[in-house]
């Protein structure tokens, strides 16, 4: 989500839960240090203005307080906001010139980065683009963070007042999509204006009576009561918005989906990719072919095991894929090797583990069309009392216009790829990572703000990495194989944005050299080209640079290092980029281990 219209702050998503028999609690010795505190009393600063200006995610955040409010994007509002965050940061930077603990004022350089990035971002937005504000996922989104599993059954209730406000039925409000019209037809009124991708826009406007409908699901499941009149004046005013969108801005909408060199350059940088995407790309490259030559041997040992015709992992991996599991089976199936893989963990000292259990769960198909593929659900961090990250798998996705083909996966559903995918969203993976924030209590700038997805992706493709020697030969293959995956993204997200490869020849890599279904291979190439171009580039960019460190620590430490020590410290630190995790690793963790 770009700043034009900030209705949640984009941390991927954030849930809010029911009481759990094992609560996420800060360790009292963590929450006392005195960094921390006055670190967190600048980040309050900030978290207080997004909360004023987006309630959604004051309730993302579990503060009850802002469930009945609403964010109104008027373009006075967003110069409004944009004036405050100014002057902040000019308070941040006068506090830096006498800041003298330096993790505080590694903080302060994080929230400044944030919103300095924020305003050019914004001001290319406003002074360059034509947006495609599309209102129905930003609306379930808003929803959605309220009627939730893991919310108290008093604050769903809110949803109902929240969905009335949205569609301007509460008294001073007005319809959000009727903000969001004036909104672009401001933008369409600027000169020399870029439109957004057309192949961008069907695909997602295809999509939206999947989340419109599932708004009332999500009403239905939770028993809400009074909400039927405000969904069906809202479900109008979102065909209605629609159409508007579809002869306002589609009609203009630019055929080639390559973003502007600056937009790219921009988006890189959002994702924490700070080197040149052509040398990124010639490092993704030569990791590809030395991928593919670690999968051959592999192969070869299955191939001999189970008597296959050919042993070429191409051929593995389909006869693997064979192996598809159903309906109730799915969960039961990740739910087992999550504990075979916590038991390598144990066995081989790997990080530490907490007691409590991780959570899986089936998407919706509302939330499959907003994530279509799976993916881990951050707790709160500001007021969270016993909530966790949740791995959510979407099986099925809404078909692209006019292709069929588009919800028949089989990438996710068999005994040999549960493995990766757990270590990667689970465990060792994203949920220690988010829920370890949590527990370790780390400053707040670290826990909202450093995110960007190479420090969070980088983590859980090193995650797949520690834990595939000890899986089984079909899980080593295909967590190689999705290794491959993260290295084909590399180089064929900066290659179709350069122009030097077509959306056809991309597929081509996807399904015949990593294997992918046509589904999810469809799916790779929307996301480098119209839903997130440059976030792909992420994960190969941020497991070099944890591999570069690992290697850099182990030489440091020779036979003091400790895989089990290395890794419990880098999930201390929070979501801080590679440059101030290797900062920390080399300044505070390398001497004292060899103190030791």
């Amino acid at each position: 989500m770009t700043r034009t219209i900030r209705f949640v702050i984009p941390l991927i998503v954030v849930l809010a839960t029911a009481p759990l028999s094992a609560k996420l609690q800060p360790k009292p010795a963590e929450t006392d240090k005195a960094w921390i505190n006055k670190s967190n009393q600048y980040t309050k600063q900030l978290i207080d203005l997004d909360k004023k200006y987006s309630p959604e995610y004051g309730s993302s955040q579990g503060l009850a307080e802002y469930d009945k409010l609403v964010s109104v994007p008027t373009l006075a509002n967003q110069l409004a906001h944009r004036k405050e965050e100014e002057v902040l940061v000019g308070r941040y930077r006068t506090a830096l010139k006498t800041e003298k603990d330096p993790l505080v004022a590694q903080d302060l350089n994080i929230l400044i980065g944030h919103l300095t990035l924020g305003f050019r971002q914004q001001d290319f937005e406003m002074h360059r683009q034509v947006p495609f504000l599309n209102a129905a996922p930003m609306i379930y989104g808003g929803l959605e963070t309220l009627l939730d599993d893991q919310t108290p059954a008093l604050r769903r209730t809110s949803a109902v007042n929240r969905m009335k406000k949205y569609a301007g039925l509460e008294k001073g409000y007005r319809p959000i999509t009727a903000i969001l019209q004036e909104r672009v037809a401001q933008q369409i009124a600027g000169k020399g204006m870029i439109y957004p991708s057309r192949q961008q826009m069907e695909v997602e406007l295809s999509r939206n009576s999947s989340i419109v409908d599932g708004i009332a699901e999500l009403c239905n499941k939770y028993k809400l009561t009074g909400w039927e009149q405000a969904y069906s004046v809202l479900k109008k005013q979102l065909q209605a918005y629609d159409q508007w969108t579809r002869e306002h801005v589609l009609t203009k909408a630019r055929t080639d989906f390559r973003l502007p060199p600056e937009e790219y350059a921009l988006a890189l940088e959002g994702y924490g990719v700070d080197i040149p995407p052509a040398q990124l790309a010639q490092m993704a490259h030569a990791a590809f072919t030395e991928i593919q030559n670690e999968m051959k041997p592999i192969a070869e040992q299955i191939a001999r095991q189970r008597n296959l015709p050919s042993a070429d992992y191409r051929d593995v991996i389909r006869e693997l894929k064979k192996q598809q599991v159903h309906g109730d089976s799915i969960i039961p199936l990740y739910e087992r090797h999550l504990k075979d893989i916590e038991d390598i963990i144990r066995e081989h000292q790997l990080v530490t583990l907490p007691s409590r259990p991780a959570i899986i769960r089936l998407a919706s198909a509302a939330e499959t069309a907003q994530s279509p593929a799976p993916h881990m659900v951050p707790p709160p961090f500001l007021n969270n009392t016993g909530q966790r990250g949740v791995f959510v798998l979407p099986l099925n996705m809404p078909s692209a216009p006019g292709d069929k083909s588009a919800s028949k996966y089989d990438d996710f559903t068999f005994d040999a790829a549960s493995w990766t995918l757990t270590a990667h969203e689970a465990r060792p993976g994203h949920e220690l990572q988010f829920d370890k924030m949590v527990e370790e209590g780390v400053s707040q700038a670290r826990s909202l703000y450093a995110f960007n997805s190479t420090n969070a992706e980088g983590w859980g493709l090193y995650a797949e990495y520690i834990t595939r020697p000890y899986m089984p030969l079909e899980g080593q293959l295909v967590s190689l194989d999705y290794r491959l995956l993260r290295a084909a993204r590399a180089f064929l997200d900066p290659e179709l944005q350069a122009g030097t490869v077509t959306q056809q020849q991309a597929l081509d890599v996807l399904i015949k050299d990593v294997v992918q279904s046509p589904a999810f291979a469809q799916q790779e190439v929307e996301r480098y080209t119209i839903k997130a171009p440059g976030q792909a580039n992420s994960y190969f960019y941020g497991y070099t640079r944890m591999i570069a460190l690992r290697k850099d620590t182990e030489q440091a430490l020779g036979n003091k290092f400790s895989a089990l020590r290395f890794h419990d410290f880098i999930l201390s630190q929070g979501l801080l980029p590679p440059a101030l995790i290797r900062q920390a690793v080399t300044k505070e963790f390398i001497p004292a281990e060899l103190k030791k």
